[in-house]
């Protein structure tokens, strides 16, 4: 609605009288939008922020995971050489 007086400049009387609202809560919703616009693209960062935090530790630990993995096969390996070779 405030995007419709905003942009398409539709005056705040049609738009009272299309959605039934009275001009005070128009101006009131308006008010809190300028004093308050900024605030919906942090929150939706903020979440996002999150789930990126979130899905960077995941995969940190099922890298530090594979690392693990890898560093007990190559000591498997390497053990098994050395037995190989004393044959």
């Amino acid at each position: 609605i405030i995007k419709r007086h905003l942009v398409d400049q539709v005056p705040v009387s049609d738009l009272c009288d299309e959605y039934n609202l009275q001009p005070n809560v128009f101006y009131r919703w308006q008010k809190e939008f300028f004093e308050n616009g900024s605030a919906a693209f942090e929150k939706k960062n903020a979440k996002k922020t999150s789930a990126e935090q979130q899905r960077i530790e995941q995969l940190e630990a099922k890298l530090r995971n594979k690392n693990d993995v890898l560093s007990e096969l190559m000591e498997e390996h390497v053990k098994l050489k050395k037995d190989l070779g004393d044959l």
